[in-house]
């Protein structure tokens, strides 16, 4: 991986700037709160690995993390665990949107932690006794990660229960086959509440820089989560983190990234630095269209394209 020697000098308003005036993509209508996002915000953050945070306009605009909040829970899910939740899930890429209802053939395991199905079944192995133990417990992740105590949106947090037929058939659907061993509306309520946790584009830039750091948090100093762990998660970012995109994504940015329907990317260069992207207007696999873009140049521009060889 190509270190990033620029990235305390890169200039991200002007990168912000250049986002602005592409208008394309639409704001997802999943959940009303969503919908009522303002299609213009784009805000861009990243840290190194010294814990240098560097942020553009609008990094301070709180979200709800939603999907990009499967990495986190997957890696908590590791870590309480001691890697057997590489058992219980898989790690292939699918080709299919992210709340398919679909589940590995002869096994019925999710086909990997970065779709609902295996982030419903992930956060349901973290530790914890009950749904608002386990709840508890990701919270408290999550805050480790961002080294800051996030919240979570309540109001959120109902939809998504409310709403998530989908993602209650995945549920009794694994229920049906064995892989998940609690109540479905316990597992649902416990993934709502991950997805509705709020942030801003420096908590998750931080979060992803935790990942890039090998599990320990470069703001902080805690380690959060173990190397193996930190690898492991990365990993399938990059195969499975943009869902039927991330070919696509790993050719044009070539960062092990995760998408999210509120707009948001967080991305983790390995050795470099941590990301991300807030921008809600969506394309077509539910990936920021802005933070796409955003994403591209930073990678271009620092250097940190994977399988790019530089002279």
């Amino acid at each position: 991986m190509n270190r990033a020697p620029d990235a305390r000098s890169y200039d991200l308003d002007a990168l912000r700037e250049q986002m602005l005036p592409h208008r394309g993509g639409a704001v997802t209508e999943s959940i009303p709160q969503l919908a009522e996002a303002d299609p213009g915000l784009c805000g861009v953050a990243l840290v190194t690995l010294d814990g240098d945070l560097r942020s553009s306009a609008q990094s301070d605009v709180v979200f709800s993390i939603q999907s990009a909040v499967k990495p986190f829970v997957f890696a908590l899910a590791l870590h309480d665990t001691n890697r057997a939740a590489l058992e219980r899930v898989g790690i292939e890429p699918t080709g299919e949107a992210f709340d398919a209802i679909k589940l590995e053939s002869g096994t019925g395991r999710p086909p990997n932690p970065m779709v609902n199905a295996g982030a419903l079944l992930t956060s349901s192995i973290v530790d914890g006794d009950d749904a608002a133990a386990r709840a508890e417990r990701i919270a408290a992740g999550l805050s480790a990660f961002a080294g800051r105590s996030l919240r979570v949106d309540e109001e959120i947090a109902e939809a998504e229960q409310r709403l998530g037929d989908r993602n209650l058939a995945l549920a009794h659907l694994m229920r049906s086959e064995g892989t998940l061993r609690v109540e479905a509306d316990d597992a649902i309520t416990v993934y709502a509440r991950a997805c509705a946790t709020l942030v801003d584009a420096e908590a998750l830039a931080v979060m992803g820089a935790t990942l890039a750091a090998g599990g320990v948090n470069p703001c902080t100093g805690e380690r959060v989560i173990s190397r193996e762990v930190a690898r492991d998660v990365i990993s399938v970012m990059a195969t499975c983190g943009v869902y039927d995109g991330s070919g696509r994504w790993m050719r044009e940015v070539g960062v092990p990234a995760k998408s999210s329907v509120s707009g948001a990317i967080v991305l983790s260069a390995p050795g470099a630095l941590g990301a991300a992207v807030f921008s809600p207007p969506l394309d077509e696999q539910g990936t920021s269209v802005r933070g796409h873009l955003a994403s591209a140049r930073l990678s271009d521009d620092l250097r940190l394209h994977a399988f790019d060889v530089s002279p």
